[in-house]
């Protein structure tokens, strides 16, 4: 039996189109688009995957899903739930409102430490909204245990977890003692489909709220260490030149040459 925790974030939906945003450039944020729901962050949604394919293959084992946000973020907790995870915690608190990775990892680690009993954490490779996918290694970092990263499958032997991992040229095997932290990358495959019982279900599923203060943190431990200089809308810019020409020949001739200028051959 292996308990496992999984962390998961609630971010704007990536199907909305990006002409939907808007960048307020004076506060450095982007504006969420009107009417559109926030979801679970899909990379996240295929750590509870992988969680629940280590728990079908044990036998046993809880789930827990941890979420670091505003109320809302309960949405993404419950999609979770829906999917077969048995429990929901949430840390909510307006100190959190502009936290940065540092924040993050350390109030995630915080609170899975405050919830405890567990001996794997599943994460996403990366949150799809920033990508930074730092936060599954800091806070293997706060928690003082080992971490494998972009992970395409995850199996667990008695104190042991094998992790087949993403790597540049291909896939390569690694084994971690317990507990460790594990982040999941897209090539584990798509995640399973909440059933309309198993919603009604985790409806009724209870989610623990935690604020900062209940994680022994203040303000003052979850200071951003990325300052962030400016956010905007790159501009694209185009230029298109027609190369003329009376044969196919005559105009290759006036595209070499055209590229010799530019010194680009």
């Amino acid at each position: 039996m292996v308990d496992i925790i999984v962390c998961v974030k609630q971010i704007p939906d990536p199907e909305t189109p990006a002409s939907a945003f808007r960048v307020d450039t004076a506060a450095n944020k982007v504006v969420p688009a009107p009417n559109v729901t926030p979801v679970i962050s899909p990379f996240d949604a295929q750590a509870v995957e992988a969680a629940l394919r280590v728990r079908d293959a044990q036998g046993s084992g809880k789930i827990t899903v941890l979420s670091m946000g505003p109320a809302s973020a309960r949405d993404a907790i419950k999609h979770g739930l829906a999917m077969g995870a048995d429990e929901g915690a949430l840390v909510s608190d307006p100190a959190l409102d502009d936290a940065d990775a540092y924040a993050t990892a350390r109030v995630l680690a915080a609170a899975i430490q405050k919830i405890g009993g567990y001996q794997l954490v599943i994460t996403g490779r990366q949150a799809a909204d920033w990508d930074q996918g730092v936060v599954p290694s800091g806070i293997a970092e706060f928690l003082g245990v080992p971490a494998v990263t972009v992970a395409k499958s995850v199996t667990v032997n008695d104190d042991h977890v094998k992790v087949e991992r993403v790597v540049q040229d291909g896939f390569e095997t690694v084994e971690s003692s317990l507990p460790a932290v594990v982040s999941v990358s897209n090539e584990l495959g798509d995640p399973r489909y909440p059933q309309l019982r198993q919603i009604m279900m985790a409806a009724r599923k209870q989610v623990t709220t935690f604020t900062l203060a209940d994680l022994g943190l203040s303000p003052a431990d979850i200071q951003p260490h990325l300052k962030l200089e400016k956010l905007f809308v790159p501009e694209t810019i185009s230029k298109v030149e027609i190369i003329e020409g009376d044969t196919p020949e005559e105009k290759a001739a006036n595209l070499a040459h055209k590229l010799r200028e530019a010194k680009l051959i």
